[in-house]
């Protein structure tokens, strides 16, 4: 018998048995390498990685074996956690009212240019509102809490207002659908409250009766350029759907060959979540 957070990392073979918490005990999860769902990345003319929890199943289903566990920058899909951990230490106490006021900065995306609660920062991905979220937290408390969520590798290394967009946190897709199922099942170890309104401000996609709750990232995009003037390198997608009384977590990651890349990423998630009888 092996405890859940195992079962759904070793379920690929990607995680040392000695980098995990004990938590509840149970049966060996099934495992998918479902290496069909790489061809929608190669159809689009690039390539990722697709990684799916089926809740109701107890299965993971991975597009390959080897970029899904592959750890890089989280780039703005940080900003989950950064919101759970927000809303519990009390920087921000409520998520529509407390106001962060725009430095006056002109940056390269128009939506960052102003004002922002917690829930339009999101929605706009402004990434200096979360860089003023995390020097409100501190190092102390981020270092804290990130140990306790099991985040990634952990290290906030390169600066508390940068160290998930050019600093030394790196984080793999199986990572990344562990933590945002356990933010699901209010799981984390902070207040339910903190993880309720972090899911409440997610970002909503329908797609016919169902319900997608996600972040995207673009790893080379910072608070002033955009990879120093370079195309971003790749492109996340992180969250859970929710369709009739089932639901299905899942990440996703991608090589930003050609600026329809971007958006590419919900058509692919909707692709391969369909291809896998989530949606």
């Amino acid at each position: 018998m092996i405890n859940r957070r195992h079962a759904l990392a070793l379920s690929l073979g990607l995680l040392a048995a000695a980098s995990r918490r004990a938590s509840a005990t149970v049966a060996p999860m099934k495992n998918v390498i479902q290496d069909s769902l790489a061809k929608h990345f190669s159809d689009n003319g690039t390539q990722g990685t697709f990684v799916a929890y089926k809740v109701d199943d107890y299965t993971v289903i991975a597009s390959d074996a080897e970029r899904s566990g592959e750890a890089m920058l989280p780039a703005s899909t940080f900003k989950i956690p950064n919101s759970v951990i927000a809303l519990e230490t009390g920087v921000v106490g409520d998520p529509d009212k407390d106001v962060f006021k725009w430095d006056g900065v002109v940056r390269f995306i128009p939506e960052w240019n102003k004002d922002h609660t917690l829930r339009s920062a999101i929605a706009a991905s402004a990434v200096p509102v979360y860089q003023e979220i995390a020097r409100r937290i501190g190092e102390e408390r981020m270092q804290k809490y990130l140990a306790a969520f099991d985040y990634g590798n952990h290290d906030i290394g390169g600066g508390i207002d940068r160290f998930w967009l050019t600093g030394d946190l790196r984080i793999d897709p199986v990572q990344q659908v562990d933590f945002i199922d356990r933010l699901r099942r209010n799981a984390l170890p902070v207040s339910k409250r903190a993880q309720q309104l972090t899911r409440d401000i997610l970002p909503i996609t329908k797609v016919g009766n169902a319900t997608i709750r996600s972040k995207t990232g673009l790893i080379g995009v910072d608070d002033k350029t955009e990879g120093g003037g370079a195309r971003s390198s790749v492109g996340w997608l992180v969250g859970w759907v929710e369709k009739d009384d089932k639901e299905t977590v899942f990440a996703l990651n991608l090589d930003i060959r050609e600026e329809h890349h971007r958006a590419a990423r919900m058509k692919l998630a909707e692709q391969c979540l369909t291809d896998i009888g989530a949606l």
